[in-house]
């Protein structure tokens, strides 16, 4: 059995060029080679693959890609930055316990990172924010900070501070050790030092040192009442409150870094264990009945409980039609029956799949907490909730914007007008919207 507080389901989002996948790849980079015996591929094998997708700037094929770091499972959904695809934002925030906002350090808060943040306020998603690209030109670390403020009117904690900017970044001092972590130039991740902080910075450091203590235990008025009086709390006290905090979305955790030059990327993966939910943490959805109202029942996440789990994207790709699937409750084998509760048909499941990469790896059993696909489902779509037969449930459906462009297309010979049916059902399935 996997132990369920070390699971954390994130995703990314950002403004279109914020550096997401990037910022995805570098994750993948960083968790897949200390999941490979840790040996330095120089970037070959599973990240090649990737890199050539992102130099074309596409999203990665994957809707859900697993990894570990620190014995921690991510399961990463990474979700596009622009505003027609704002629907694949919607469904990917259903189905995550947290995530990582994204944030151009000279672009700063742009509009769609505006109405994403909306959306995963809406939804009640902890997240912790990574301010990117500090090694461009006219970037500013505290401008793009108070803008989370001012247009987000989001309280960003701020975690680590930029050693040097634009061409000089060159690292990042973590206010809560006041610790510099300092890469050198060849660009890999792991060639850091960590030192004491710069002597110019020091002054700064403490300020922030000391904003960051203040916030983080308002959450707990013993210890606040404590620290006023003189007693410093202790870190594991003060990361007990940050966690606290970045649940009930009083504040966010805020990194900065560049992705591209891999700098500060450890930071926030540590964040991410530290600070974001696991699955249990969060709120469990809200159980229906067949008019769609709420019912007062709750798909509480356990093993214990009978299967409930939420198609949440279907994809054709090379290997057949897949539907990735949240798991709430439950556990789910190869080979089950399971319910479609909004088509009241039963399927059973041939193959299930996790996805590392461009790679499925087969799977014979899946539980509460897990993010999957499985391969062949017919009658699913986005939405559906699927169930254990004996105990048949409905999970909360997604909500579709509604389409504001209508336009009609005719094949232009009659052989073609059984393809494009054929092909029309295949987008619908993929694409409510």
């Amino acid at each position: 059995m996997a132990d369920l507080s070390k699971y954390r389901n994130i995703g990314i989002f950002a403004h279109v060029d914020a550096g997401k996948t990037t910022t995805t790849e570098r994750i993948l980079k960083l968790t897949g080679q200390i999941h490979k015996t840790g040996e330095v591929h120089d970037g070959e094998s599973t990240t090649d693959f990737m890199e050539q997708e992102a130099e074309r700037g596409i999203t990665i094929q994957s809707a859900a890609v697993s990894c570990f770091w620190k014995d921690h499972r991510f399961n990463v959904i990474d979700t596009p930055g622009h505003v027609d695809f704002t629907v694949e934002v919607y469904r990917s925030l259903k189905v995550l316990d947290g995530g990582i906002g994204v944030f151009c350090g000279s672009g700063g808060v742009e509009p769609q990172s505006e109405t994403n943040w909306r959306y995963a306020n809406e939804s009640e998603v902890a997240r912790v924010i990574f301010v990117n690209k500090l090694d461009r030109m006219g970037a500013d670390f505290y401008r793009v900070t108070e803008q989370v403020r001012k247009v987000l009117g989001a309280n960003p904690l701020i975690m680590t501070l930029p050693i040097g900017i634009e061409d000089e970044f060159c690292g990042v001092v973590d206010v809560l050790t006041k610790k510099a972590y300092i890469w050198d130039e060849t660009g890999l991740p792991e060639n850091y030092t960590i030192e004491d902080v710069p002597a110019d910075m020091v002054d700064k450091v403490d300020e922030y040192y000391e904003m960051l203590v203040e916030t983080a235990l308002e959450q707990d008025d013993e210890l606040l009442e404590a620290y006023m009086e003189g007693e410093a709390p202790s870190l594991e006290d003060i990361k007990r409150c940050i966690r606290k905090g970045t649940r009930d979305l009083a504040f966010f955790p805020t990194y900065c870094g560049s992705a591209f030059k891999n700098k500060g990327m450890q930071l926030v993966l540590d964040a991410v264990v530290d600070y974001l939910p696991s699955p249990t943490e969060v709120d469990p959805q809200p159980l229906m009945d067949e008019e769609g109202n709420e019912n007062g029942e709750f798909a509480v996440v356990s093993v214990d409980e009978p299967f409930k789990a939420l198609a949440f994207k279907i994809m054709d790709d090379r290997f057949g039609a897949l539907t990735f699937v949240r798991i709430y409750s439950g556990k789910l084998n190869k080979g089950d029956t399971i319910l479609n509760a909004f088509t009241g048909k039963t399927e059973r499941v041939g193959r299930m799949v996790e996805m590392q990469a461009d790679d499925r790896n087969e799977l014979t059993s899946a539980q509460a907490g897990d993010i999957i696909a499985i391969v062949g489902m017919k009658n699913v779509q986005t939405g559906h909730t699927l169930c254990d037969p004996k105990h048949p449930v409905t999970l909360e459906p997604m909500v579709f914007p509604t389409p504001v462009i209508s336009i009609a297309v005719q094949p232009k010979d009659k052989g073609g007008n059984e393809k494009m049916g054929v092909a029309i059902g295949k987008m619908v399935a993929e694409d409510p919207s």
